[in-house]
């Protein structure tokens, strides 16, 4: 029977993850749920608590089938600087990972949330802040072994790397122009050169 309800489950979240990220959680009506599951609202609240729950779980697995991807570039890569590499090299193409599930989630869902759902919200801080960390323990590696500057503020420089990945992200699928998150990785590129690389 638990198996029945994790597929249940999984199924309902592979149907309503793409509509909450377009959509937000005000946006996102309970009869919009319905419709896209074909299931009654009874059924959905059977395996979730109640339409908040569904969306964390939502966001949750939006951001799983992301960051899968650029967990595996990163595992690919031995070296620190490689992986800062995979990451931005990911980002120049991120609107084709998106791009048919709404776009974004941290960036869709944290705009939304903010002012409006705490619960929501503190789930995209949790996951901004456990991206910044994973990129700030790439950096403190890359320090560790002599690939990157000993000076180096892992914590403060992997923020203003996100800060600047989520910046081109939102430039780019505000203005449908990916010009703005391509410049913008090629301009990470260049400060990992040039800021963090040992010479």
């Amino acid at each position: 029977m638990a198996r029945k309800s994790t597929e249940t489950s999984l199924y309902i979240l592979k149907k309503v993850a793409p509509i909450f990220n377009k959509h937000g959680y005000m946006g996102t009506s309970m009869k919009a749920i319905t419709d896209a599951v074909g299931l009654t609202k009874g059924a959905i609240y059977g395996n979730f608590k109640d339409k908040e729950a569904l969306a964390i779980e939502a966001f949750n697995y939006n951001v799983r089938m992301i960051m899968g991807q650029v967990a595996a570039r990163i595992k690919a890569e031995t070296s620190p600087l490689n992986q800062l590499f995979a990451i931005t090299d990911f980002y120049r193409n991120y609107l084709d990972f998106t791009d048919s599930n709404g776009g974004c989630p941290i960036l869709n869902i944290g705009v939304d949330a903010n002012n409006q759902n705490e619960r929501l919200l503190a789930r995209v801080t949790h996951v901004i802040r456990k991206l910044e960390k994973s990129m700030a323990d790439i950096i403190l590696h890359g320090i560790q072994c002599g690939e990157m500057n000993a000076g180096v503020d892992a914590e403060k420089y992997s923020k203003r790397l996100f800060a600047m990945i989520q910046g081109g992200i939102f430039m780019t699928l505000t203005l449908d122009d990916k010009s703005y998150v391509i410049d913008m990785m090629d301009h990470i590129d260049a400060m990992i050169v040039l800021e963090l690389k040992v010479d």
